[in-house]
C-alpha cells in the first residue's frame, strides 16, 4: 500500500486529503487500503493496480468543475497518470469534488464521457430508526474467503445484464478479494441477510460496510454495493440489513458517522432515508466504459 499526503493546489485552490467532501474521503479508504492515492499540482491520481478494470480504482479526482476547453487536458492527465503506468487501463474517469451542480461542457460530451451524480447520506446513532427483521431470515457477516462466491452469484444477478456480464463477474471477483482482506485486516464485513429453509441458507441481499482504518484509529464507516437479489425484492429486507448494519457500526465498531451513497433518482434513496439517513453534498462523476463494454 502506498499512500502519498501532500497538498495540491492549483488555481489558487488549497485543498487537504482531509478536507475533501465526505463523499470522496470515505471512497478513498478502500484505495488507502490496498491502493494508492498521490496528490499531484492539479489532482488526486488514485490506483488500483490490483485491479486495473475498476473504473473507481483508477481515477483521478479534481477539486474543480470542468470547463470548456478543459477536455484535452483532461485525457491527457488520465493517459499519463493511469494509462502508460498500466495499459490494462481502458476506461475514462475524473471524480470532481464540487458542492454545486454544472453542466458538461461540449468538449467533455463529445470526448464519450458521462456525467453522474452521487447523494452523499449521513448517520448518527441518534438518527437510527427502527426496522424488525422478518421471520425465516438472518443477517450476518459473511465468511470470507469461503462464502465469497455466493456474494459473487447474488451480486451479478442483481446486476442483470446492467454490464457485459463475464467483465462483470471478473470484476465482482477481485472487489470480494479486496473486501475479503479488509475484513481480515478488521477494518469491517461483508455482510448478508439469509433466507432459512429446510434446504439451508440462501444468500438473498448483501453489502459492505468498512471503517476508515483499523480499530484504533476508525472514525468514519462507510458501506459498499448494497443489493437484493431479484427474485426477494419488495420484502423489507434491504431495509433490515441496513438497519442491523448500521447498529453494528455504531454499537461494535465504536462509529458516529456512517456514509451511504445513493443515486438520488433511484427508489433504494428512499429505504435509507426512512432508516434516518439525511442528505449531504452530491458528489459528481465522469466516465466512460471501454471500447470492448460499449453497446
Amino acid at each position: 500500500m502506498f499512500v502519498c499526503r501532500t497538498l495540491f493546489d492549483h488555481g489558487g485552490t488549497l485543498k487537504r486529503l482531509d478536507q475533501l467532501s465526505l463523499g470522496w474521503r470515505t471512497h478513498l479508504i478502500f484505495a488507502r487500503f490496498d491502493g494508492q492515492v498521490i496528490e499531484r499540482a492539479d489532482c488526486v491520481v488514485v490506483r488500483t493496480p490490483a485491479n486495473p478494470a475498476f473504473w473507481w480504482g483508477n481515477f483521478l479526482l479534481f477539486d474543480e468543475a470542468p470547463r470548456l476547453g478543459d477536455a484535452a487536458r483532461w485525457l491527457r492527465r488520465f493517459e499519463e497518470e493511469l494509462v502508460q503506468p498500466d495499459p490494462r487501463v481502458q476506461h475514462l474517469a475524473f471524480g470532481i469534488d464540487v458542492s454545486e451542480p454544472f453542466e458538461m461542457p461540449a468538449d467533455f460530451v463529445a470526448a464519450g464521457l458521462v456525467l453522474n451524480e452521487g447523494s452523499v447520506l449521513q448517520l448518527a446513532p441518534h438518527q437510527l430508526r427502527r426496522a424488525s427483521l422478518v421471520d425465516g431470515f438472518t443477517v450476518r457477516p459473511l465468511r470470507l474467503p469461503d462464502e465469497a462466491a455466493l456474494a459473487i452469484e447474488a451480486q451479478v444477478a442483481s446486476d442483470a445484464g446492467k454490464h457485459e456480464p463475464q467483465s462483470y463477474r471478473r470484476h465482482r471477483e477481485k472487489m470480494m478479494e479486496r473486501y475479503g482482506a479488509m475484513s481480515r485486516a478488521g477494518w469491517g464485513h461483508w455482510f448478508g441477510v439469509f433466507a432459512q429453509s429446510s434446504m439451508g441458507e440462501q444468500l438473498v441481499a448483501d453489502c459492505g460496510f468498512y471503517a476508515d482504518g483499523p480499530p484504533s484509529q476508525r472514525t468514519l464507516g462507510r458501506f459498499q454495493h448494497v443489493s437484493t437479489h431479484p427474485a426477494w425484492r419488495r420484502r423489507g429486507l434491504c431495509r433490515v440489513m441496513i438497519h442491523a448494519v448500521c447498529r453494528h457500526g455504531f454499537e461494535q465498531m465504536g462509529l458516529q458517522h456512517l456514509v451511504m451513497m445513493a443515486d438520488p433518482h433511484d427508489v433504494a434513496i428512499g429505504i435509507y432515508e426512512s432508516l434516518g439517513f439525511q442528505r449531504g453534498a452530491s458528489t459528481w462523476e465522469l466516465e466512460r466504459k471501454p471500447l470492448s463494454e460499449r453497446r
